[in-house]
């Protein structure tokens, strides 16, 4: 590494919150890391190179991004609060000035960021400190606009943690783990305890380090994501119920499932994410060759045909019987045979 940054222990973050008039709220999910060596096993587990350029989500007061800027080529620090925002290159100016030209402060939401806002040089590697409330959302959302996002390590809420790097048939395999399957290889990177931050939160947090791979051959994501949601909405029942609703009736979804070579009373925590995108290829393949649209023509459509007809003469009616007077006219209302009566028609 090149440089020698000043990380921020306990009394530093607690004096510059108390310079900017900050107090970390439950709503932005602000837990402040205030010990060097945690920040420093999370710069070597993330094992970047010189030519790492690095999205840090919510920097904060600035610890763990003074420990990337030696590591990484350049740093993208992605910070909603304006105040933290603005006092983020000061902070990093004081205490890492030899490599304080390699950092960009985006005041922006995460949750909104995307390939533009890196115009300058594309991101290679996701390595932050999440808030807990909206971390699975912003991995899934960097991943999915940033297409050369190569690798990262998130610290996240330990549960969260589980579920993201779980693996199919698990209790904590879920919607996390395959939509992250779907864009990388995930796995646990070990355990951060609650005393390292401030304030001190009421659970522990958990490292998740991932690798991008690529998804599915020739598959399409917004339909696989939707049976994912599908079969996991009703997660105690087997596939073929659960993906009644998506597939239009019970019976369809066994046929969709059948042709996916997947069991229909298989249960969606056993599945890959390959094998959920078999499941979408069939579905689509099944609505539109089985169950093509019927042509309609609107009743616009029709009178306007009508007004083109040529015109025919009204046929003369038939000569009258005049033999027929008075004859009594049949009613048949009035017959109330059994032949005569109409059928009675099954609903």
């Amino acid at each position: 590494m090149s440089g020698s940054p000043s990380l921020l222990g306990p009394a530093d973050v607690r004096r510059l919150a108390t310079e900017l008039g900050i107090r970390p709220t439950k709503t932005l999910g602000q837990n402040f890391v205030h010990d060097p060596n945690t920040v420093r096993r999370i710069v070597a587990t993330a094992e970047l190179t010189p030519d790492d350029v690095v999205v840090e989500v919510g920097p904060g007061l600035g610890s763990l991004t003074l420990a990337l800027l030696p590591a990484a080529g350049h740093v993208y620090a992605v910070e909603i609060d304006p105040i933290l925002a603005g006092a983020l290159p000061a902070t990093v100016a004081t205490r890492a000035s030899a490599v304080a030209d390699r950092l960009t402060v985006l005041q922006r939401d995460a949750m909104r960021v995307g390939a533009a806002d890196f115009a300058d040089a594309a991101p290679t590697a996701l390595v932050a400190n999440l808030p807990y409330n909206v971390a699975v959302p912003v991995v899934l959302h960097l991943l999915a606009e940033l297409p050369s996002l190569r690798h990262g390590l998130v610290m996240v809420q330990r549960e969260v943690a589980d579920r993201l790097a779980a693996a199919p048939g698990s209790k904590t395999y879920g919607i996390p783990s395959v939509k992250l399957a779907w864009y990388a290889k995930a796995r646990r990177a070990g355990r951060v305890p609650p005393s390292v931050f401030w304030p001190v939160p009421n659970v522990d947090s958990g490292l998740v380090a991932f690798g991008r791979h690529d998804p599915p051959a020739g598959a399409d994501r917004a339909a696989t994501f939707a049976v994912v949601d599908a079969a996991f909405a009703q997660r105690r029942k087997t596939l073929r119920a659960a993906l009644a609703g998506w597939a239009g009736a019970a019976a369809v979804a066994t046929d969709i499932l059948v042709a996916a070579g997947v069991d229909p009373v298989s249960r969606g925590e056993t599945l890959t994410v390959d094998e959920f995108a078999a499941i979408a290829a069939a579905g689509m393949t099944r609505r539109v060759v089985a169950s093509p649209p019927e042509p309609t023509i609107r009743p616009r459509a029709v009178r306007s045909l009508k007004r083109h007809e040529p015109h025919m003469a009204t046929p003369a009616p038939p000569p009258r019987d005049s033999t027929a007077d008075d004859r009594p006219q049949h009613d048949p209302r009035r017959n109330t045979t059994d032949a005569a009566r109409p059928e009675k028609m099954e609903g």
